[in-house]
């Protein structure tokens, strides 16, 4: 019975019936919710990057690879909770018709470089670059989940996706700003084509174009029943996972799956209703977990990593795409918040802070760290009179230290005077979060043994 698209079915039947079946409609909305926020959520920033040439944060076509030769800043409103250290590059891959193939060039042993490989699900499904592959270059051959060739000559590794459409975000370290010709002669070696193109054989035959379907807003997507439609036409590209038989099937009751029609339209007011219902709902749990996030019982890497790391936490994949979607597994990055201060209240830029580091006791990193500022509920970089988004460690030379030889950072809307700028992270007027990065961190941060100081409300 597919209640969404069968509810005036029902009219007959008792209002405990017509309760019952829409207290399950409600109940598999909230869960299909859960299950498809990130997917219709990457694909509305993954349409505005590679699908509509009219967007102001179009980046190219699919299968070509795109540098960006300039750190993000408040004009990027595409993707939440950006960060601004390193320089992008990034591909969206259509893997339909064949594997591509991404050749990394080799880079000096001290710059940090990462390509993250993500699918439609947002899983972190691998990742090239320091940490995982090393700085010598090779060639990586990323294949979609129809592929059953063998490795071909010169192929450093074989990265296999469950999905078909799939992006590639590279981060190169940025050391500081006279440093970014240097970036750009990295990025001018990255190069990605068909496995074709590679082999120097013809390619083989294209895969039917796809007709994307518009995108729902970011406002959009938290309350109109159109959602399910997207995430409708993003699962066409999603081969269901064994592991997801039995909630697909439970899911089909309300119309949703695999190129199902979803027409919002054609609801009654009840079913309307139980969906919207059940979308709040989603949002419910969200915020639930926010909260144990914000009191440090549950970290951002917990949140961000294979399907196999998450075993299939849907709220989680949900929470870590609100939080900062296409945030990196923590083996590659972690992702310390700061939403409230010391006083257990949310961060808001009518009061001022500090973050004091001891001597000893900055993040522990194989890379470099920072601490970047948003505001909300937007979660975008923050602008401001001096055009400084964070404070990292390649500006540790400029920073202020105290008398003891620690750091004290200031974190307000205004100055906090002329000998204490260089250690001043602007803040808005209004309620903010913070994210400090720590790229390739070492043990004692991936085991808890270090901890971020908190931040200390002043006066």
């Amino acid at each position: 019975m597919i209640l969404a698209a069968g509810f005036a079915r029902f009219g007959a039947a008792t209002a405990q019936a017509g309760d019952a079946i829409e207290t399950e409609a409600r109940a598999i909305a909230k869960e299909a919710y859960i299950y498809g926020f990130p997917i219709v959520d990457s694909y509305r920033i993954q349409h505005a990057y590679f699908v509509d040439a009219k967007n102001p944060e179009y980046k190219g076509p699919w299968n070509q690879l795109i540098n960006i030769p300039r750190v993000y800043t408040p004009a990027d409103t595409a993707i939440q909770t950006p960060n601004s250290d390193t320089p992008y590059s990034m591909i969206g891959m259509d893997l339909r018709a064949e594997p591509m193939v991404l050749t990394v060039p080799q880079i000096e042993k001290d710059r940090y470089f990462s390509i993250q490989l993500i699918d439609a699900y947002t899983f972190n499904f691998d990742y090239i670059g320091s940490r995982a592959t090393g700085n010598d270059g090779g060639r990586f051959l990323i294949a979609g989940p129809g592929w059953k060739g063998e490795t071909p000559a010169g192929i450093t590794k074989v990265f296999t996706s469950e999905t078909e459409l799939v992006i590639a975000v590279y981060r190169t370290q940025l050391f500081d700003p006279d440093d970014l010709d240097n970036v750009k002669k990295i990025q001018a070696g990255y190069k990605a084509e068909p496995l074709s193109k590679y082999l120097g054989q013809p390619a083989p035959e294209a895969s039917p174009a796809i007709d994307f379907i518009k995108p729902l807003t970011p406002d959009e997507e938290r309350t109109s029943p159109e959602f399910f439609n997207i995430l409708n036409f993003a699962l066409q590209f999603c081969p269901t996972n064994p592991s997801e038989t039995e909630l697909m099937a439970r899911f089909a009751k309300i119309g949703v799956g695999a190129g199902k029609t979803f027409d919002a339209s054609t609801l009654s007011p009840t079913t309307t209703t139980a969906l919207e219902q059940g979308m709040a709902d989603a949002w419910a749990d969200l915020e639930a977990l926010r909260k144990r996030v914000d009191a440090g019982e549950v970290t951002t890497g917990d949140m961000f990593g294979t399907r196999a790391y998450l075993k299939n936490n849907y709220l989680y994949r949900m929470t870590a795409a609100v939080l900062g979607i296409y945030g990196n597994s923590k083996q590659e990055a972690m992702y310390p918040i700061y939403a409230v201060g010391s006083d257990g209240k949310k961060l808001d830029g009518a009061s001022k802070y500090t973050v004091h580091f001891a001597p000893g006791t900055l993040p522990p990193v194989n890379a470099f760290w920072s601490l970047t500022m948003y505001n909300l509920p937007q979660s975008l970089l923050v602008a401001n009179p001096i055009n400084r988004y964070l404070l990292n460690s390649p500006m540790l030379p400029q920073f202020v230290k105290d008398a003891d030889g620690g750091l004290t950072f200031y974190v307000q809307n205004e100055s906090p005077g002329k000998d204490k700028e260089p250690n001043w992270l602007p803040a808005p007027k209004g309620p903010f979060v913070i994210a400090m990065r720590l790229y390739w961190p070492k043990q004692e941060a991936l085991d808890g043994t270090w901890r971020q100081p908190p931040m200390t409300k002043a006066g």
